[in-house]
């Protein structure tokens, strides 16, 4: 299986980027990495590791996408950006799949211009992991369309559950509707109208509305949201577990008493900071487009990079574009270019 990856992509490229790819190898035994970027500059991070050169490959291009570019400008005016080369790999069957840790914006302009939509999709959405009490869920869209029509909502659960099943191994898992009540009729007109639709789509087990307040409770499985509010449901939560390890780290050295029950309380601590790690869930997928595209966080560490070619590979292999393409067949707006 072979994985195109941004290697110029994210605040730490090329080193956490490379770094990961080895990382990967390691993991992988039917993994080969296409590094996508400046030559000399891989080449050069390629120098401190031991690994089999039969599994890393390098597509030598020139150009980058910054974090601060305007994105369908970069994306249009930056030809040979190793963004823009590493999707063109997947569009022409070079690569199964792509992870880049670049300008968020800029990927999904540049995935849905090169790879395009699954056919029937109306819009793809950015997935994301959150964990909760009982499990892992799926929150989407978090932030590839600020307006959505109740149509889009009601794809996304189609495409996040199939999604859910595909990652937890789920049948049939709970969808829910994001909005500020759990009674049916509230909300906005566009939560309004998909909550009816929700109610009748066949493909999707509905269970209702839910509060952004009771999502972690993990009574839901995959949560729909317009990307607006999905991006903030998403930002908030991660400002609000880096205010409490903050506060928590402040207190703790202020007596020697914290200190002793930090100590005893370390293992809970970290498996507490680890289930919040993002870098744990390997990134977000782009759902509704015709080909794997993961966006990793731009701060992203060898060990996010390593994870997201992980989750390109798993999707790679179960042919989940295929799946998708299935399932949409027939679904509502047809016309790949609404």
């Amino acid at each position: 299986m072979k994985i195109a990856l941004d290697a110029m992509g994210g605040d730490f490229a090329p080193l956490e980027t490379v770094k990961g790819a080895v990382q990967a190898l390691g993991e992988l035994q039917n993994l080969t990495v296409i590094l996508v970027g400046q030559k000399e500059k891989i080449e050069e991070e390629l120098k401190k590791y031991t690994y089999d050169k039969n599994r890393i490959e390098i597509f030598d291009a020139r150009e980058v996408i910054e974090m601060d570019d305007d994105p369908m400008t970069a994306v249009r005016t930056k030809k040979d950006a190793s963004m823009n080369r590493m999707l063109e790999l997947v569009k022409s069957g070079e690569a199964q799949a792509s992870v880049s840790a670049g300008n968020t914006g800029a990927l999904i302009s540049a995935s849905q211009l090169k790879l395009r939509r699954v056919k029937g999709v109306l819009r793809p959405a950015i997935t994301t992991i959150f964990p909760s009490k009982k499990g892992d869920i799926v929150l989407m869209d978090v932030g590839a369309n600020a307006d959505c029509r109740p149509e889009f909502l009601n794809q996304f659960a189609t495409m996040g559950s199939l999604y859910y099943e595909e990652m937890f191994g789920v049948k049939n898992p709970k969808v829910g509707l994001l909005n500020i009540g759990t009674e049916e009729g509230k909300g906005n007109e566009i939560t309004r109208e998909a909550f009816n639709l929700l109610k009748n789509n066949d493909t999707v087990n509905f269970v209702g509305n839910i509060e952004s307040r009771e999502m972690m409770d993990g009574d839901v499985d995959v949560v729909v949201a317009d990307g607006f509010t999905g991006n903030m449901v998403l930002k908030t939560a991660e400002g609000t577990a880096k205010f409490i390890f903050s506060i928590l780290k402040e207190e703790i050295g202020k007596s020697f008493f914290g200190k002793i029950g930090a100590l005893l309380l370390m293992p809970i601590l970290k498996k507490l900071k680890n289930k919040l790690d993002s870098s744990e869930y390997g990134g977000a997928l782009f759902l509704g487009i015709n080909g794997i595209s993961i966006k990793a966080h731009g701060n992203s560490s060898a060990k996010g990079i390593k994870n997201a070619l992980k989750v390109a590979n798993k999707f790679a292999e179960d042919k989940f574009i295929d799946r998708l393409t299935e399932v949409m067949k027939g679904s509502e707006g047809g016309n790949n270019e609404a």
